[in-house]
């Protein structure tokens, strides 16, 4: 009996990201620097006073800026994962971090997590921009197969965001881990390399200047 078996595959080894900034037209993401980072990153999280954008985090939120600078050097140290500070030219403040994790390049897959954004970068056209700069620098430019996000399965805003972003929803892995002393089930996501064209046009349509009003509110929604 012939036992049925994946597609062949010819895939080229994909590349590490590299310390380069992700441009955009409203947002920059740079490699995080602590120095230069950590007071604007600390000022913007502390709009968030009853810390909510950290509940479904596995650190946070930060009492001072010196915490956020030990948690921003214990992370970016390893390399793998790997942040960005996302800096908005509108506001002309760094206030969201976000990482590529679990890197693998031989088989071309690569996450994204980690994801904070302080309360005034939420909603806007920069957070926006700043997961489509990270999804085309994936497939574009370091050549992966598939782009994988995941989060607390209690996590109704995490998973909305993915869904709205173009990710597909995958299935749950139960008590995948603990966090905080308590158990968190793990929702998983993803795009693969052939859905990738499909959500760039989507993107640049969104993101053109026209989209959006004197006050920087979109007119048309994300869609593919």
């Amino acid at each position: 009996m012939k036992l049925p078996i994946g597609f062949a595959v010819k895939f080229k080894k994909a590349k590490f990201p590299s310390k380069k900034k992700l441009i955009g037209k409203y947002c920059v993401l740079e490699p995080v620097n602590v120095r230069k980072h950590s007071k604007d990153l600390f000022k913007n999280f502390s709009l968030d006073k009853k810390g909510i954008d950290w509940i479904y985090m596995p650190s946070g939120p930060f009492k001072d800026e010196a915490s956020l600078k030990k948690y921003m050097k214990d992370k970016n140290l390893a390399g793998n994962p790997f942040f960005y500070s996302i800096y908005s030219k509108r506001l002309k403040t760094f206030c969201g971090l976000a990482s590529y994790l679990r890197i693998k390049p031989k088989v071309g897959t690569i996450e994204v997590g980690w994801i904070t954004y302080a309360k005034n970068l939420q909603r806007t056209a920069e957070g926006t921009e700043a997961m489509y700069l990270m999804m085309k620098n994936v497939f574009d430019d370091l050549g992966y197969r598939r782009y994988e996000w995941k989060c607390d399965n209690l996590n109704k805003r995490s998973k909305k965001s993915a869904l709205r972003l173009g990710f597909k929803y995958e299935g749950l892995f139960r008590q995948a881990t603990i966090y905080k002393k308590r158990n968190r089930d793990t929702a998983w996501f993803s795009i693969i390399d052939k859905e990738w064209e499909k959500l760039k046009k989507g993107y640049l349509r969104f993101l053109k200047p026209s989209n959006f009003d004197k006050n920087y509110k979109q007119l048309k929604k994300l869609k593919f």
